[in-house]
């Protein structure tokens, strides 16, 4: 999400606690927040309830907008979290839909597309390197979901450029090896 200056603006006013600014704000980011939960989530539906609970995350929280970083970023990094949490409770419903029984989550080929099974296989593999090492997580959503670059991964994570490098390249050896040969 590249925004422009006026949208930087607009959440600069708006962490300041101006209203219509805030409105402005989400009205501004709405459609490029629903295009970024469409990139991690296949199902149109699930995309629009992860972009709804971002730009609630997103009102409720401009405050701890700093400034120290753009805008932009402070929102992928918001959108992503959303857009995970919104699978990790879509996963949750499923199982107790299901009455107990474990369903089989993984994509059905069937009735899912190449491109929403790679992605919901992706987001299973995130979640489980979220569990076993958040600090590898947080830099792999910072450089491959944000599209930010080492050096502002570094700098959101307060860490070493060295350190951000090795810790993408180690998540990404993670996430290859969970979602085993048939990505490979």
């Amino acid at each position: 999400m590249a925004l422009d200056e006026t949208t930087e603006e607009l959440a600069r006013a708006a962490a300041a606690g101006d209203h219509r600014a805030l409105g402005e704000l989400l009205r501004r980011v709405e459609p490029d927040v629903l295009r970024h939960c469409a990139k991690l989530l296949p199902y149109r539906q699930d995309a629009e309830e992860a972009s709804q609970d971002t730009l609630l995350a997103v009102a409720r929280n401009i405050r701890r907008f700093e400034g120290r970083a753009r805008f932009s970023t402070w929102l992928h990094i918001v959108t992503a979290n959303c857009a995970r949490t919104t699978y990790r409770s879509l996963k949750r419903r499923a199982a107790e839909q299901s009455s107990g029984e474990v369903p089989d989550l993984r994509a059905d080929p069937a009735r899912v597309s190449v491109i929403a099974g790679a992605r919901l296989d992706l987001l299973d593999a995130m979640e489980a390197l979220e569990a076993d090492k958040p600090d590898l997580a947080q830099a792999l959503v910072l450089r491959d979901i944000c599209q930010l670059d080492y050096s502002e991964v570094a700098g959101q994570l307060g860490i070493p450029l060295g350190t951000a490098k090795s810790r993408i390249h180690q998540a990404r050896k993670y996430v290859q090896a969970a979602l085993g040969d048939a990505y490979g």
